[in-house]
């Protein structure tokens, strides 16, 4: 049986709107060291994944409000996100890898399948591509102690994303993955932020030269 109750699934918007300010914090600031495709492919998977998380705490809240229990809202989450996940990792990727004066490949649209594990996959690396990315930012911007906060923002989705996984009769379980979650987008967003301030957006990449 589900245990949302109205307060946690409010709680849920939170993760959602932090992911969202740190996305636009960092569309903005590197957008000039973008191409058209790689700056396509991260604005698009930021984008997924916001929409996956607003009908996640969507679902819930309609749930817990006894409205409805609208299960294609909670079953699309996961292979959007993950998606969603692959392609911004992907896209940041590629800015941090290869010159971007000329637009990058546009990537193939993944196959959909029925099972989970390769969207556990694609989930696990769209992470790890784009935190990565934002530590190697760090990095260039002499802040190597801000990429503490991409680790930090990296372990709790993961850990978070492992819980949500579990069927928990305890809201109480179900409060642990919430309070994860927070912290998690709560990291990412912090980076991302102390990384605006810092001069993100005049960082210059590939051997000195603006892309």
């Amino acid at each position: 049986m589900k245990q949302f109750t109205i307060p946690m699934s409010l709680c849920d918007f939170i993760p959602v709107i932090l992911f969202a300010a740190a996305s636009v914090i960092l569309m903005r600031d590197l957008y000039n060291k973008m191409s058209k495709g790689a700056f396509a492919l991260f604005a698009a998977g930021s984008i997924d994944v916001i929409c996956a998380g607003v009908l996640k705490a969507l679902y819930k809240l309609l749930y817990a409000a006894g409205v409805c229990d609208f299960e294609p809202l909670n079953a699309m989450f996961f292979p959007v996100q993950s998606i969603g996940l692959l392609l911004a990792g992907l896209g940041v990727t590629a800015m941090i890898c290869h010159r971007q004066s000329k637009p990058v490949a546009a990537a193939v649209a993944p196959p959909l399948f029925s099972g989970t594990f390769v969207f556990v996959g694609f989930m696990v690396a769209g992470l790890g591509m784009l935190d990565a990315a934002l530590c190697v930012l760090s990095v260039k911007l002499k802040k190597p102690a801000v990429a503490v906060l991409f680790a930090v923002s990296f372990i709790c989705s993961l850990a978070m994303g492992y819980l949500s996984s579990r069927d928990f009769a305890q809201a109480s379980m179900n409060w642990i993955a919430e309070a994860l979650n927070i912290a998690g987008q709560g990291a990412l967003f912090a980076g991302a932020l102390i990384l605006h301030k810092n001069g993100l957006a005049d960082l210059r990449l590939h051997g000195g030269e603006t892309v």
